[in-house]
Formats: C-alpha cells, structure tokens, sequence
C-alpha cells in the first residue's frame, strides 16, 4: 500500500517508523509519503487557515493549500481513494480494515482546528471514518490509528499470519485472556486448560472465555453474535478452567 498523508504536522508520524508499521515498511509492501500543508501557503505568512464564516470561534483549513497539496500528491493518478478522518465518518471496525488493507494506494487528509471548508470535502473526499464518539486536535492521531490497524494486515507483515485471524473484532467477539510463563505469578495460577495438552479442551475454554468477556464487557457486540449449540454447551461447562 502507498498511504500520502496530507498533515500539518509531519513529525507526528514518525511513530510509524517503529514496531509492525517499520516492518511492513521494510518488507516493502507499505510506502508512506508526507505532505506538509505548510508547502501551500495562501500568502507570504504562510497561512493555510482562515476564519469561518458565520462568527463562530476557531478556525478552518482552507480549501485552496489543501488541493494544491492534494493535486502534488496524486502526480496526475486517477481513482486513487481521498480519506477524511472525521467524527461524521463511520465508525472504523475491523471489517473495514481488512478492505483497506487490499487497497494499493490511499491519500488521508489530516484535519485540524475546526475542519476543512467543506467545498473541498465535497469536491475531493471518497471516503471518511471515525475513531470514535469523541474530538481529537486533529485528523493525525486517527490517521495513525487508521495506519497502524492496516499495515499489521498487509501480506507478510506478521511473522505469524494467523495471529491476525485470532485478534478481537476478527469476529463480533472479543479475543481471549492469554498467559505466559511463569505457571503461577503472585498466587495466580494459569488456567489448568491451557496446561492441559488437550487442544480441544484448549479451544473451548478459549471459545469460552471469548462468550464470557463479550457477554460481560461488549454487550453491543453480544448482541451481534449469533450463538451455536456449541457456544451454549461451553457457556454452562463448568470443567473449562
């Protein structure tokens, strides 16, 4: 994937340059180009925003710096997918990342202040989502968030593939609580199915466990989850510990 990103604040995305989004990088099958809105000033000053018509507080980036950014960053190629981060988007899930992740390239406009006119919005945007029923400063921190959950999924990033397959949200359930040596740690004990070498008690206490933290934490996600004969046998199995 080839992700433009069109920001104010390039330096904020040096995160990338660590962890799993580094890798994918490095396995070249993430491109990450920055574009600073800076580049396009309206004027002598450098100003890229301007008062909002209509007299409310704050300000908004205007619509000429973020088409000539846009304009420089597409170099001429058509269809390419215009992202908006903003809270009147979608709420991002993993379903939709894992579209994302089969898309080559993408541009996301990183908002800031109180927005963007709203007539490059109209004439340039494809696409929005939204992290979240709350404000961010700005369209980087979800950008991040947004890059972050795409690039993991990318073809030979993870050293384990199924890894991915097994995470929260894969389903409309949450993962599973997972344990590593030592077998007791402050008198807490690792459950005895995990220690047992049965791999198919081992997977219904996982399935299990899964029911129980969705029931408990997510019941919006409970609600969404069809249970099997299976789901209900294990939710009463009193030997899954």
């Amino acid at each position: 994937m080839r992700a433009d990103v069109i920001t104010l604040f390039p330096d904020m995305f040096r995160t990338l340059e660590h962890s799993i989004p580094a890798k994918a990088a490095k396995a070249g099958v993430f491109d990450l180009r920055l574009h600073n809105l800076r580049d396009f000033p309206l004027n002598r000053y450098g100003a890229v925003d301007d008062y909002p018509y209509g007299g409310e507080p704050g300000m908004v980036l205007h619509a000429q710096p973020l088409e000539d950014s846009l304009l420089k960053a597409l170099e001429g190629r058509q269809g390419v997918p215009v992202v908006y981060p903003h809270p009147h988007g979608k709420t991002l899930t993993q379903s939709d990342v894992r579209e994302w992740a089969e898309v080559p390239e993408i541009v996301l406009i990183c908002g800031h202040y109180k927005g963007i006119d709203e007539r490059f919005r109209y004439e340039y945007v494809t696409h929005e989502f939204s992290v979240g029923d709350y404000v961010l400063s700005g369209g980087e921190m979800a950008s991040l968030v947004f890059l972050d959950a795409v690039t993991r999924l990318l073809p030979g990033v993870l050293g384990d593939e199924g890894s991915a397959r097994t995470d929260s949200f894969e389903e409309p359930l949450l993962g599973w609580p997972v344990y590593t040596r030592p077998e007791v740690w402050n008198g807490l004990k690792v459950p005895d199915a995990l220690l047992s070498g049965n791999h198919d008690r081992i997977r219904k206490w996982k399935r299990k466990q899964q029911l129980l933290w969705t029931m408990e934490r997510r019941p919006d996600l409970w609600k969404a989850h069809e249970m099997t004969k299976e789901d209900w046998k294990l939710l009463e199995d009193e030997t899954l510990t």
